[in-house]
């Protein structure tokens, strides 16, 4: 089991700030507690109750001493938010260790039951933060009355990306394979790849790219999601599949490539649509997902996840497009990341909802709605190229390494178009529509598990 601890960004600047200060700070996280299908636990944070100066008895480099004041309010608060409350405080100074020392113990037995009673938790959870430089590092458990658990790692997401593991854990050395890579950004990021869970929706011609790119990059850990075989014009696009590989799942071929590149890769398929509850709940096994769907009810899903699980997802599209002749005139790409406080497809209106309504339906019901005239009619296949599907995966996965290496423009953009028939690319920006889910205001992010999944309904 592997429990992660999931950071907004602007919370992670909460904490940066808090690490930084001259003397111990303290505060209480309140976190929603997910079990995933594995049976992993993701701690979703959602805000912070810091501690107010007039609580503090002693407080000191290193020394903390406070009032009951200072965390009790916090409780109430976690147990009307149905959260889990983690008693957090900061090792300050450059290069400190947030080891645990013999009085943090101390104050972990005294806190432990009131926080429980107080907020109506089975749970109690504990954090040490401390910095070096710019970068969160950390140690921390849940516990319950059966066991005490470590805090693995801690996954801060937003417009830009880290991924730290509990210090208490020693990093895995890396192969000399890598070696080109951690000359262009260091082995700090490399190790990062090799940790993260990536989930890609579709494994079409964009989707085996995105694998092909991030295996040869050191991801090890994969979710496939695709419903559908192999037919014959996809082996002009789908990264390791043969001709005889025909009627073959697409999840199976590309699970099998990302296999012979990297035999140690862990990679879970699930033949299904994500429209699918059960199959969607399945997602939350990653820590960032890939859309490489083209279904606007499978974005709708992903819209929703990047929200409620604070779970980034870079969704990605390719649009070919011929005039009267049927000459190709348009080759259009797009690469959009959702994260936590950034607006999500609907609100950049890069879903169709009638489409999304009509393929939510039954096979059968959507043919009598449809010559009734209460359905649209459904796309059916499109142009596809390799050369332009490979591209738009290019740019996804460069978004990706952007985040985690921190190169470009502040504050990064969550948009990118390609227009390669202009050889042009640009990219936008664009806030959260008001009351909309996606909006911090709305109180949907970090929500995690609610009834219905999603707060949505789900195809039968």
């Amino acid at each position: 089991m592997t429990v992660s601890l999931v950071v907004p960004e602007h919370l992670a600047t909460e904490l940066l700030e808090a690490a930084t200060a001259e003397v111990e700070t303290a505060g209480v996280l309140l976190a929603r507690l997910v079990l995933t299908p594995a049976g992993h636990i993701r701690l979703l944070a959602r805000v912070i109750h810091w501690v107010p100066d007039d609580a503090y008895l002693v407080r000191e480099v290193e020394a903390l001493s406070i009032s009951s004041n200072g965390y009790v309010p916090a409780l109430g608060a976690a147990e009307a938010d149905r959260s889990v409350p983690i008693w957090l405080h900061t090792h300050p100074g450059e290069g400190s260790s947030p080891r645990p020392s013999r009085h943090d113990e101390i104050v972990d037995q005294e806190l432990t039951e009131l926080f429980r009673l107080r907020s109506g938790s089975p749970l109690y959870g504990a954090v040490i933060i401390a910095h070096e430089g710019r970068h969160l590092r950390l140690t921390g458990h849940i516990e319950s009355d059966e066991e005490r658990t470590d805090i693995d790692r801690l996954w801060v997401t937003g417009r830009r990306f880290g991924l730290t593991a509990n210090w208490l854990h020693r990093a895995t050395p890396l192969p000399d394979y890598f070696d080109r890579n951690i000359r262009a950004f260091g082995g700090e990021v490399q190790q990062i790849l090799g940790d993260l869970r990536v989930a890609i929706v579709g494994c079409g011609g964009t989707g085996s790219a995105v694998a092909e790119q991030l295996v040869r990059l050191g991801v090890r850990h994969f979710d496939l999601f695709d419903p559908d075989t192999l037919t014959a014009s996809n082996i002009t696009r789908v990264y390791g599949s043969f001709p005889d590989d025909i009627g073959r799942a697409k999840i199976n071929i590309v699970a099998a490539h990302i296999q012979r590149i990297a035999p140690d890769a862990d990679v879970a398929t699930h033949q299904s649509k994500i429209t699918l509850e059960g199959t969607a709940r399945h997602l939350l096994e990653a820590d960032i997902v890939f859309g490489c769907t083209d279904d606007n009810a499978g974005r709708l899903v992903l819209s929703r996840v990047a929200s409620y699980f604070l779970m980034p997802v870079i969704d990605c599209g390719v649009l070919l497009s011929s005039g009267l002749s049927g000459q190709l005139d348009g080759i259009d790409g797009r690469v959009t990341v959702l994260a936590p406080g950034t607006a999500c497809l609907v609100c950049r209106n890069r879903i169709d909802l009638r489409r999304a309504s009509a393929e939510m339906l039954a096979p059968d019901e959507h043919r009598r709605l449809a010559d009734e005239g209460y359905a649209p009619a459904l796309p059916g296949v499109e142009p596809a190229v390799v050369a332009y599907t490979t591209k738009v995966a290019a740019a996804a996965v460069g978004e990706l390494l952007e985040r985690l290496i921190h190169y470009g423009p502040e504050p990064a953009p969550t948009e990118v178009l390609l227009r390669m028939h202009e050889r042009e690319i640009s990219t936008n920006d664009q806030a959260p529509r008001n009351r909309h889910y996606c909006h911090p205001a709305s109180g949907k992010l970090g929500l995690g598990i609610t009834e219905p999944f999603l707060e949505q309904t789900w195809q039968a």
